[in-house]
């Protein structure tokens, strides 16, 4: 039986040689090659063409949902494990949407990976439990527009209503409408709870990853 041919991207060097350790013990398991961005993981995909890309959401320059995008665009049978410090439902429904298999966070990959790679080279769906549950919790729910995304990642900045409406080119009172729809959509009882339920889902990028 041949071993699944797997291709490591994420730009911490010691997260990819924790994953090296990981699979080297694994028979029917091998890494063929590692990349730092999106950009090395589009070159190394079409050289080698693996079975399997474990992929980190967070990069700079192409981050990781737009590497999957890119790769799932030129290679529509691409099977993408998405790696992430980040368990918010919002982050893992993008992820999934843009043709992700499987989404498991960093902090369970030496519990979680291999069982992972296997799965998602079977043809199935692997999400860690934690998120799993969140996505589960939050299924239905009215999902924010780009526009609401927009005035809330102002509103995280410390802009004022106000300020939001200047820098969006509309009026304070639109832009103080578009808070109130936010709030209202997440469940928050004022701005900051709004900003700190959005960090935490994932609609709005952690700055600590």
């Amino acid at each position: 039986m041949c071993a699944i041919r797997v291709l490591a991207v994420d730009d911490h060097p010691l997260l990819r040689g924790g994953i090296a350790a990981l699979i080297a013990g694994q028979s029917d398991i091998e890494l063929v090659a590692e990349a730092s961005t999106g950009l090395e993981a589009m070159e190394r995909f079409r050289v080698f063409r693996p079975d399997i890309t474990l992929l980190d959401i967070q990069m700079p320059l192409m981050d990781g949902i737009e590497t999957l995008e890119a790769i799932r665009a030129e290679f529509p049978g691409a099977r993408v494990i998405v790696l992430t410090t980040y368990g918010g439902d919002a982050l893992a429904q993008r992820a999934l949407n843009a043709g992700a298999q499987a989404y498991v966070l960093k902090g369970d990959v030496r519990v979680d990976l291999l069982d992972a790679i296997r799965s998602v080279h079977a043809g199935r769906r692997h999400v860690t439990a934690g998120v799993a549950k969140a996505l589960a919790a939050h299924r239905g729910e009215e999902r924010l527009s780009p526009r609401e995304i927009d005035v809330l990642r102002l509103a995280a900045a410390g802009n004022s209503n106000e300020e939001i409406g200047q820098l969006l080119s509309v009026s304070r009172e639109t832009a103080k409408a578009h808070m109130k729809h936010i709030m209202a959509k997440l469940g928050a009882s004022d701005r900051t709870h709004a900003v700190t339920l959005a960090l935490a889902r994932g609609i709005l990028p952690s700055m600590s990853e």
